[in-house]
C-alpha cells in the first residue's frame, strides 16, 4: 500500500515538473527578429521611490485639510544598502532641498525627471524598439529620450535628460547616460546630483512581463564613490493599455508665477 502511494507521489511530483518546466519555456521573453530581447511595451514600477529613493515611514502631507489623501506613502529603499554617500557640503544641500521640497522639487514645477527618477515615478513609460534605436516615451509632461544604439555621440549641451548611449550585454540593455544639466532630483525627498552626474542604466527582462531595471551613479562633485539603485518594472497587460496626455505646465503657473501676479497688482 506505502509503494503504491509513494509511486503515485512521484509519479505527480513528475507531471508537477514537467508542466512547471512548460510553463517557464512559454513564458520566455519576447525576441527581436535579431534576437535581441524586445523591451517594447508600457512599463511602470509599484514602488514610492518618487517620494523617496530610500526606505521612509508614511508622513503627514502639506495640505492638512487634504486628511489621509494628502499624506505620503511608506515605502522600501531602492538604494543598494540604504545608503547615499554624499560628500559633507552635498549632504547639507539635501537637507535643505528636503526643507523647501514643496516649492523647490523641479517635478512639481513641471520640469523634466531627468535620469533615473524618470523611470520610476508614477507614471508609465513606453519604449518603443527598433532594429536600429529605442525611443522612450514617458507620460509624465510628454518627455522623451532616444538611446543611440550606434557609435556612442558625446553630449552636444547639458540637458535635463541628459544623452543617451545604449549597447548589447548579452541580453540586457546597457545604457550609458551623460550631459546632464545639475538640475534635476531623484526624488521629493531631495536627493540630487551635479551637472557631472553620469549614469549607467541596465534593462533586463526577467519575464515577458517583468524587467529588472538597475542604475549606477556616479558624480565625483556629490558623491564619495558610485552606488546603485534597482526597482522591478511591470508591463501593462490592460486591454489597449496606452500612455494618456499629462502636460502639467498649465497646473504649475500659480505655483511659479503667483508671487509676480500679487506683486504686480499692488
Amino acid at each position: 500500500m506505502q509503494k503504491r502511494f509513494f509511486g503515485a507521489l512521484i509519479a505527480v511530483l513528475a507531471l508537477g515538473t514537467i508542466q512547471l518546466a512548460a510553463q517557464n519555456t512559454a513564458a520566455g521573453v519576447p525576441r527581436m527578429k535579431d534576437g535581441k530581447p524586445n523591451l517594447t511595451g508600457l512599463w511602470q514600477t509599484f514602488s514610492t521611490a518618487d517620494w523617496d529613493i530610500q526606505a521612509h515611514g508614511a508622513q503627514a502631507g502639506p495640505f492638512y485639510q487634504l486628511g489621509a489623501i494628502g499624506a505620503i506613502p511608506p515605502g522600501q529603499s531602492i538604494v543598494e544598502g540604504d545608503e547615499i554617500p554624499y560628500l559633507p557640503a552635498a549632504l547639507e544641500q539635501k537637507k535643505k532641498n528636503l526643507a523647501n521640497r514643496w516649492k523647490e522639487d523641479p517635478v512639481i514645477k513641471c520640469y523634466m525627471p531627468g535620469v533615473p527618477r524618470a523611470n520610476y515615478m508614477a507614471f508609465p513609460f513606453q519604449i518603443i524598439q527598433s532594429q536600429k534605436d529605442i525611443l522612450i516615451a514617458y507620460e509624465f509632461g510628454s518627455e522623451n529620450r532616444l538611446i543611440n544604439m550606434g557609435k556612442p555621440q558625446e553630449a552636444v549641451t547639458d540637458t535635463w535628460m541628459g544623452t543617451s548611449n545604449g549597447h548589447w550585454d548579452g541580453n540586457t540593455l546597457v545604457v550609458d547616460v551623460t550631459g546632464f544639466n545639475g538640475m534635476a532630483w531623484f526624488d521629493r525627498a531631495g536627493n540630487f546630483a551635479s551637472d557631472s552626474l553620469h549614469v549607467v542604466e541596465r534593462y533586463s527582462l526577467l519575464d515577458a512581463n517583468t524587467m529588472n531595471y538597475e542604475a549606477t551613479i556616479e558624480d565625483p562633485k556629490t558623491f564619495s564613490r558610485p552606488w546603485k539603485i534597482n526597482v522591478i518594472l511591470y508591463r501593462h497587460r490592460e486591454k489597449d493599455a496606452r500612455l494618456l496626455e499629462f502636460k502639467c505646465v498649465e497646473f504649475t503657473e500659480e505655483l511659479i508665477y503667483g508671487d509676480l501676479r500679487k506683486k504686480a497688482g499692488k
